[in-house]
């Protein structure tokens, strides 16, 4: 039997050496030193039906070192599932097998290559197995040694251990070497395994050329301890090529020479495996057809704080949908995802302050069919940036939201401001991005992200404000609301959104009493944005103003810039407000005051605009 595995393992690396060799580039060294580990759990441990991705007993795998994504091919090729004229495609343009792995291929769940993120998402896999799905397929996440220097690393580690995940197994490949030049602890297979014992993991420290050790090592990890496992596998780069062998300056390079590594490594064979069946396993997903019961607010009544409305609507869209899980980093009771957790505690998970694992926990179960909102502060979130893009990458729809936006928090200060979260959603490839004003348009918008595709984005408010809306009314993406017109007479536009809507209504009434009527222009979908009505209100007033409790860069203002670029409809003049100073201490008023948002600052900006298209 071992010398099949030998010869699989050889295959392996045979392939990996092709298929970069094809590209011109590529990783074959990282992936060749893990071909034994790749064979050995190929054909043995894990349970896969290649033919049915979507079983729901099969094994999930994650290569988390992406840039071995030569490995993963030339497993593929074993197992049946590529053929060998689509494997020398490596690289090239319209292939699936693209550079690092991405979900274009039906066996990949997520993409990888941006370094720390394969074991976080892991975790919300093994969530989804253990405690959702209740499924007993294993995850399988397979890392480099150098990025278990990523911080990512360490909070999934400590959240697997918490949870008991002895479903997740974490396989380092730990090569020694990295781009540059040797790993940190390069093969003290020690240093790291006191680190993970120290957070509760069980550790197994083998030699991973050897098929007979890593097979054990595997099958001791499916029995399952109660807790997380580590397979640490001392290996070396570039694994059976004396040229490259543990040799440093050959990281992400073909080999110099293909056919003569070949030839050392036993030339190329047509080894076929077929991997062990997945279990039985039966997952019942309910309808979605069902309409939630969100709460009703009194317009001119009510004033409710949009976080509020996030966390009723969350938790009635719940209870119509077994499919909505929610995730919060520990600040439930300020985001409110409380009502959530008290109403669904079996589809709640804190995941305290780690907000990567967060975000990497909502992306993981995503790929199990839930739909998952993850919540924090809206300043938080930017710690998570890279997992939010490489979301976008992975094709994964996720909800995420962020609370105590802008400056309108008030005497917290600018730590806990958001000011910049709208430019770095609205970045994200294919994402939406909604900004509430009130708690009925905030309750509907909630409701209406679960089924969008995507990354989607809602910004909510600390503080209370008062309901706009009858509790009837619909908020279409890419839709917006004429607060205020009085048709052909109007002189210029207001852009508004989230707590600065209100602003805009105060500004408007007095700028009315004064004699000059303005359109007031509810924003509420920021990305995608409401151009037709942008169009109309530019080729009436010819003045565009746009207010928000966010940095001038990247927000509303750019949105409705991007709206008239590149000769899209009438370009009217446009202004901006915005917060452009650093804020301090302050109570809430005093905040939009001093940043120049507030009502007032509206006024003296409009005032300005009609007076200088007038003298014009």
């Amino acid at each position: 039997m071992n010398a099949s595995l030998s010869a699989l393992a050889q295959q392996l690396r045979v392939d990996a050496v092709r298929a970069a060799d094809a590209a011109g580039s590529g990783h074959p060294t990282s992936s060749m030193s893990a071909a034994d580990i790749g064979a050995v759990l190929l054909a043995r441990h894990l349970r896969y039906d290649f033919a049915r991705p979507d079983h729901p007993g099969n094994d999930r795998l994650v290569l988390s070192k992406g840039h071995a994504s030569p490995l993963l091919y030339a497993m593929y090729r074993a197992a049946g599932a590529v053929d060998d004229d689509e494997l020398l495609t490596f690289r090239h343009r319209g292939s699936r097998l693209e550079g690092h792995p991405t979900p274009r291929l039906p066996w990949v769940d997520v993409a990888t290559g941006s370094l720390g993120q394969g074991l976080p998402i892991g975790v919300g896999m093994a969530l989804a197995g253990k405690f959702l799905d209740r499924v007993p397929y294993r995850v399988w996440v397979v890392c480099g040694d150098s990025e278990m220097a990523e911080g990512s690393i360490w909070e999934a580690v400590e959240h697997a251990a918490y949870s008991g995940l002895d479903n997740l197994t974490l396989i380092v490949d730990v090569n020694r070497l990295g781009q540059r030049g040797p790993t940190r602890h390069q093969h003290d297979l020690g240093a790291y395994a006191a680190r993970l014992e120290a957070f509760g993991w069980n550790t197994l420290s083998i030699d991973g050329h050897d098929l007979d050790a890593v097979d054990a090592a595997l099958r001791e990890a499916r029995a399952g301890a109660g807790r997380p496992t580590a397979i640490l596998a001392a290996t070396r780069k570039g694994r059976g090529v004396a040229a490259v062998e543990d040799r440093e300056g050959k990281h992400g390079k073909p080999l110099p020479d293909a056919e003569a590594a070949i030839a050392e490594l036993g030339g190329r064979t047509d080894l076929r495996v077929t991997p062990p069946e997945p279990p039985a396993a039966q997952v019942v997903r309910p309808a979605r057809d069902r309409t939630p019961d969100l709460p009703r607010y009194d317009k001119g009544g009510d004033e409710v704080a949009t976080r509020n409305a996030y966390g009723e609507a969350l938790a009635a869209l719940g209870s119509v949908r077994e499919d909505v899980v929610a995730f919060d980093g520990e600040v439930g009771d300020s985001t409110r995802t409380e009502f959530f957790a008290k109403a669904h505690p079996e589809r709640h998970f804190e995941c305290y302050i780690a907000e990567q694992q967060l975000v990497a926990a909502a992306v993981g179960v995503q790929t199990c069919g839930y739909v998952p909102y993850a919540t924090t502060f809206a300043a938080f979130l930017t710690r998570a940036h890279d997992f939010i893009r490489m979301a976008a990458v992975s094709r994964a729809g996720i909800n995420l939201v962020g609370s105590h936006a802008g400056v309108a928090i008030g005497e917290d200060g600018p730590s806990q401001m958001g000011l910049e979260d709208l430019a770095m959603m609205r970045s994200v490839h294919g994402s939406t991005v909604l900004y509430p004003c009130d708690a009925t348009q905030a309750a509907k918008l909630v409701a209406g992200m679960a089924d969008l595709d995507g990354v989607r984005y809602l910004r909510t408010s600390r503080g209370k404000t008062p309901v706009l809306y009858d509790p009837d009314e619909e908020f279409p993406v890419g839709g917006s609301k004429v607060l205020r017109s009085h048709g052909e007479d109007d002189r210029a536009t207001i852009v508004a959104a989230g707590v600065t809507v209100h602003e805009a209504l105060r500004a408007a009434d007095r700028l009315e009493e004064r004699g000059v009527p303005v359109r007031v222009i509810d924003l509420y979908s920021v990305k995608p944005v409401d151009k037709a009505t942008l169009d109309q209100a530019a080729g009436t007033t010819g003045c565009v103003l746009t207010v928000e409790d966010h940095r001038p860069e990247g927000g509303i203002g750019d949105a409705v810039a991007e709206a008239f670029s590149n000769g899209h409809g009438d370009m009217p003049r446009l202004a901006r407000l915005a917060v452009r100073s650093m804020p301090t201490s302050a109570t809430p008023e005093e905040q939009l005051h001093d940043a120049g948002i507030d009502a007032d600052a509206i006024v003296s900006a409009v005032e300005l605009m009609v007076e200088r298209v007038l003298v014009r």
